[in-house]
């Protein structure tokens, strides 16, 4: 049995670039391109994946691998399932920034433990919403609506297909936005009640001079911060599925379906 050079060139360009796109996303998406996720079974899934969505895609028109119009198109397609798996990214940092505000406003910002999923130090408060959001992610079946998404996106923004427009990139901006912007909505009410709380102090200063409100509103701020992180936790759901409800709308408009 013989193989002819184009017919192996054509296969291997065929499960190349399809392979380029799912390992984009899948290498910084939620819940999957953590650190503490083994490679193993990235690299499973990756080929997993990209074995089921191969058949149903049409034969690559270039399969020249050596050509630099072949490595444009490799770059093309990482750079499509990175920006898929970014704006999931964006929305599971969210969480840790409203996490970081609450930390600052309530003095707990010097809890700091390591996130095993970036490396980072990160406010307890913040990892606490870090694991929350993730929990969450998964339990919404978040994965599998970005599996969905990706394969959406052959149809959209096909391999063979055009170059994206430039407005394309705005999208994930758009979307940084409002992550900060439904962080400031979570610790809001947090930061009004932290606020007053520290108005109250400085009216206890003023009454009473005498009175080191240092050494006593400094546990009391902190006992405080737990109190109302515990009275304004019934929200994280409502934010957690607008802003989730954002991720598939800016994810939708990236590609075009």
């Amino acid at each position: 049995m013989e193989f002819p050079l184009s017919i192996l060139m054509q296969t291997i360009a065929d499960y190349l670039l399809p392979l380029c796109r799912v390992t984009g996303m899948f290498l910084i998406m939620a819940g999957i391109g953590v650190r503490n996720v083994p490679m193993r079974i990235k690299t499973g899934l990756v080929v997993m994946i990209t074995l089921i969505i191969m058949p149903t895609l049409p034969p690559v028109v270039n399969a020249d691998l050596m050509s630099g119009q072949m490595i444009i198109e490799v770059l093309l397609q990482l750079m499509i399932g990175f920006a898929l798996g970014f704006i999931s990214l964006l929305f599971i940092t969210t969480f840790v920034v409203a996490g970081q505000l609450l930390a600052t406003q309530t003095g707990l910002g010097f809890a700091s433990m390591v996130d095993p999923a970036s490396g980072v130090s990160v406010p307890a408060i913040g990892q606490f919403y870090l694991v929350l959001a993730t929990l969450l992610f998964w339990l919404f079946d978040g994965h599998l609506i970005m599996i969905q998404m990706l394969v959406f996106s052959f149809e959209t923004l096909p391999i063979n297909g055009q170059w994206w427009d430039v407005s394309s990139y705005w999208v994930v901006l758009e979307f940084a936005g409002w992550m900060f912007a439904t962080a400031l909505a979570i610790a809001l009410a947090p930061i009004i009640s932290m606020l007053t709380v520290n108005l109250s102090f400085g009216i206890m200063t003023r009454a009473a001079p005498q009175l080191n409100v240092f050494s006593i509103g400094f546990p009391i701020t902190m006992l405080s911060g737990l109190v109302i992180l515990w009275l304004t936790l019934d929200t994280f759901l409502f934010h957690f599925e607008k802003q989730w409800q954002h991720s598939i709308e800016y994810s939708c408009r990236l590609i075009g379906c």
